[in-house]
């Protein structure tokens, strides 16, 4: 007989009596939770569904038959026979009392007096108001308590003490959610207050502007510092989040055809989570920078690759035009080139660029058009620039570039270990999961060269030495197979090529390796050890290991650690590279890289070529393409001569900035599809007004493999277009008899090609909002977890590849000393077209900064705040120093949103072999004292769209 568990116990039904009739609920349910599935509404104020209940409020007190005193209905549980009294003369008694002392302290509405029964008798609505109207509560008899002054010191959340009734919610959404540790709880008696780190002002804190407090608040006291706040919107619209990879599910609260404020949703990704950018990152949409009609370069306005770009300034460079007159002039001159010399030449000197940041259905199109009209493979997007290695190993190991498990998984694993990656910043959401793993027993590994925010909460933290990530990973491998830890059965049935693999990694005992990557070998033997022997281990990684020459390699050897352990297909193991951008994992499905077609089916397959020759009705190219470094090569030494680039901004994110700007300038012919006059689209030809996220409908895919459903919440600004509308035209003109008026109609056919979304339907979209695949047939749940039982591979075994020592491209030297390491900050996006044209995240972070250790700062002379230049081989930059002990000692960390100190002017564009990904991670710089101040880029964050 198999034994009962604790789970399966507290999720037995209980059968007891609510308000005199017979329900049932289970054991591990509070009695506010079952009286709610039984469609009873008990007043409450300080639980919150997914927060640890508090029960101090006491506005949810029911009365249990047999109980002298009255129970808070979030803190207890059904028994059986039990008998529970919602409403009864002395449980609203009670409810009404506490509201009236809770509302007594609320500040006045203006012109109304408190509990007024006039039709909005509450500044806010807040939830306290709501119940208070639900109960008939009038004004209160009682004398407030002396009110605390507003904190208004943060650019994002103003703090109304006045109005805290001390229900603690912030204090867990911020402490036991996303565990920031910011908010507390201080003093005693009536001195009693929520308090931010040592009592600080907001805006001195550590807040990171997660703003799941605000989420949290019943009351207001804690409130969006812009915006509408919590009242006067017309509608709600669900949607995704249009940043990062982890694909957090929010609600647009619209007013006037604009974005008021933005709420979590829940998600199966985030569960009503937000970060930052998710909740404050939205004013962009409504930018007075927007794109709102056609442009075509002025005749006489020459191209440079030096150039300084003025937004505001448009009319010096473009001029307006209708959209007829665009279209004619993108597509001709596209189709002049193409024409010149024969088809087979012209084709070869064109190219596109998609975009991560677009639908599902835009990088379908996109990738077709590129393939059909211009007949080459040569389309890209920016997942050559984040994990375009990882992808190679995935590829080259199981026949699989996706993610095994999800994110959340990490819940289930008693190991994380996590490399290369710092989530915090770039997958804020994610990160709380790991953190709350972190703090429920899971042991934490996190390896990087920078000490970031999550070593806190590790078990062991590896900060080894920048570019010598095979050397540790190839280190904890000699460990797992000299000392009998590897799983032999696994090995056997479900993998080929270890004995290589095994012989390879005899020379990199810890001991020799030690030295290399500067973590001690008895620290390595420990951390291979718990990977190995523990019940269920994840490795999750990010940019610190793909962008490198030797990324693919760090990718092998993370499959490898995962594959000799047998730590895969089981809840809580597997392999997780976190994707970057919304739909960078989407976008990759759908085939917008120059060797493969969409699901991955590589162009040089006969099988595949024909399959997709029948679904397109046209010739295909069985030749791979070139990759996005390639393409900006070969227009710089004439061989690519025109581009259309779709939402990418390859002046600003592409190594060598300085050279990707002359490749651009030198095009014969350039057209950009934008929502802003990106440093991109200041070299086309033609500007195309697209529309921002918030204006379209469309899916995305997410990095756990969530297919997810945004949807329209504004109109778009002017006469600026869809995406698909504008690629759809653009085909059209080309001769391609696209006939797709909805984005339901691409989704349908990709579908046809697509075998791991062709059980997805839209009306299930629609419905669901999230459906996980691989789901192969209508009805299929979608499968979070693969590679349970076999890979998918021509003999369903997992290929290990030895990797060895291979140093990065560029060394320092006496010339250039230090090393650079770029990134990402929390506030900003990418290159920041959307995140510094948002008020509060422009606020947040409005200056370009150089992270370096402060003995370094100190040796250099330079004070905190101060400018420093940073110069490599390629240029140099100007920007403020900031001090951070977790950079070590010899390196710098710039973030590369900021235009006026483009970090990528300095980075090195040489290529990984297999993965063709440039090495953003690593290269030889100087630093020196001094320099220009950086002027600030004329986007003026948060400003509305002037009016037309």
């Amino acid at each position: 007989m198999t034994a009962i568990t604790k789970q399966e116990i507290a999720a037995l039904p209980v059968e007891f009596k609510l308000n005199g009739r017979t329900v049932v609920g289970r054991a591990d349910e509070t009695l506010i939770q079952t009286a709610k599935h039984h469609g009873i509404e008990i007043p409450h104020l300080c639980y919150k569904e997914g927060l640890r209940p508090d029960g101090n409020c006491r506005a949810c007190v029911v009365e249990i038959k047999g109980e002298r005193a009255l129970a808070p209905s979030c803190c207890r549980t059904p028994a059986d026979g039990m008998e529970v009294v919602t409403d009864s003369e002395r449980v609203r008694t009670s409810q009404k009392m506490v509201l009236e002392l809770l509302l007594s302290d609320m500040p006045e509405a203006a012109g109304e007096g408190k509990g007024s029964p006039a039709s909005s008798p509450y500044t806010l609505d807040s939830e306290l108001d709501r119940w208070a109207r639900a109960l008939g509560v009038g004004k209160p008899r009682f004398p407030a308590r002396r009110q605390p002054k507003s904190d208004v010191s943060h650019p994002a959340i103003a703090v109304n003490l006045d109005a805290c009734i001390q229900c603690t919610r912030c204090l867990r959404a911020c402490r036991e959610e996303q565990v920031n540790d910011v908010i507390g709880y201080a003093f005693r008696g009536e001195h009693s207050k929520i308090v931010f780190d040592f009592d600080d002002p907001m805006g001195s804190s550590t807040c990171v502007a997660c703003g799941e407090c605000v989420q949290a608040c019943p009351t207001g006291a804690l409130m969006p510092a812009r915006g509408a706040g919590l009242v006067g919107v017309d509608r709600k619209v669900d949607s995704v989040c249009p940043f990062c990879g982890v694909g957090c599910q929010l609600t647009y609260h619209v007013k006037d055809n604009r974005i008021a404020f933005v709420t979590g949703r829940g998600g199966p990704a985030n569960e009503g989570r937000l970060c930052v950018k998710g909740r404050y990152g939205f004013d962009y949409a409504h930018h007075r920078q927007r794109l709102t009609r056609p442009l075509i370069r002025k005749p006489g306005a020459k191209k440079s690759g030096d150039f300084t770009m003025d937004p505001d300034n448009w009319r010096e460079v473009f001029r307006e035009a209708s959209w007829d007159e665009a279209l004619d002039f993108a597509a001709g001159g596209l189709k002049r080139i193409l024409d010149a010399g024969g088809a087979k030449a012209g084709r070869f000197a064109l190219a596109g660029f998609g975009s991560a940041k677009g639908s599902n259905e835009e990088a379908y199109l996109f990738q077709k058009l590129v393939r059909t009209g211009f007949g080459t493979n040569n389309v890209d997007h920016c997942t050559r620039l984040c994990h375009a290695s990882s992808v190679a190993a995935l590829m080259e190991g199981v026949n699989s570039g996706a993610v095994s498990n999800p994110v959340r998984d990490v819940a289930k694993a008693e190991v994380i270990f996590l490399i290369g990656a710092n989530p915090t910043v770039n997958h804020p959401v994610a990160a709380t999961w790991i953190k709350n793993a972190a703090k429920n027993g899971t042991k934490l590994i996190v390896a990087d060269p920078r000490r970031t925010e999550l070593s806190r909460y590790a078990a062991h933290f590896l900060q080894f030495n920048a570019d010598t990530d095979v050397a540790l990973l190839n280190a904890m491998l000699h460990v797992i197979v000299d000392e009998g830890l590897a799983n032999e059965a696994f090995i056997r049935d479900r993998t080929s090529g270890y004995e290589a693999l095994r012989e390879n990694v005899k020379k990199f005992s810890p001991e020799l390796m030690a030295p290399v990557c500067g973590i001690p070998a008895q620290t390595i033997r420990e951390v291979a050890r718990m990977y190995a022997t523990s019940g269920a281990s994840m490795i999750l990684w990010g940019m610190g290991i793909s962008q490198h020459v030797h990324g693919t390699d760090n990718a092998r050897c993370l499959i490898a650690l995962a594959m000799i352990t047998g730590q895969i297909g089981r809840p809580g193991t597997g392999l997780h590279p976190l994707r970057g951008q919304n739909n960078v994992q989407g976008a990759s499905d759908a085939g917008l890289i120059p060797m493969f077609y969409p699901d991955y089916q590589r162009v040089a397959t006969t099988e595949a070529k024909e399959r997709f020759e029948r679904l397109w009705s046209a010739e295909l190219d069985p030749k791979p393409g070139l990759t996005v470094v390639e393409i900006v090569n070969a227009a710089c030494e004439g061989r690519i001569r025109g581009m259309y680039i779709m939402g990418e901004n390859p002046a600003l994110s592409d190594p060598d900035a300085n050279h990707a700007r002359v490749g651009l300038a030198a095009l014969e012919h350039l057209v950009v599809q934008d929502i802003f006059l990106t440093e991109t689209a200041y070299l086309a030809d033609v500007v195309l007004p697209a529309t921002a996220w918030p204006e379209k409908i469309g899916t995305v895919t997410n990095t756990d493999r969530l297919v997810q459903l945004g949807r329209k919440a504004v109109e778009p600004p002017g006469e600026a277009k869809p995406d698909l509308w504008i690629i759809v035209e653009i085909a059209r003109r080309l001769g391609l008899p696209w006939a797709y008026e909805h984005p339901r109609d691409v989704f349908d056919e990709m579908r046809l090609c697509m075998d791991s979304i062709a059980g997805i339907t839209w009306e299930r979209l629609e419905r669901d909002s999230a459906v996980t695949y691989p789901c192969e047939h209508e009805g299929d749940a979608g499968d979070p977890i693969v590679f349970i039982e076999h890979f998918p591979t021509a003999t369903g075994r997992a290929k290990l590849v030895p990797a060895d020592l291979i140093k990065a491209a560029e060394q320092p030297d006496e010339d250039y000393p230090m090393v650079l390491i770029t990134g990402r900050q929390l506030e900003h996006w990418h290159t920041g077209a959307m995140t510094r044209r948002a008020g509060v995240l422009d606020a947040l972070e409005p200056e370009p900064v150089a992270s370096l250790n402060s003995q370094d700062l100190a040796r250099l002379g330079v004070k905190p705040g101060g400018i420093v230049t940073v110069a490599s081989r390629r240029g140099s930059i100007s920007l403020y120093a900031r001090a951070e002990e977790g950079t070590p000692l010899g390196a710098v960390f710039i973030p590369f949103c900021y235009y006026e100190a483009s970090a990528n002017k300095l980075t090195n564009p040489v290529l990984d072999p297999f993965g063709k990904i440039p090495e953003f991670k690593y290269c030889a710089v100087k630093v020196s004292k001094g320099g220009a101040t950086p002027v600030h880029a004329s986007y003026g964050g948060g400003q509305a769209l002037a009016p037309a």
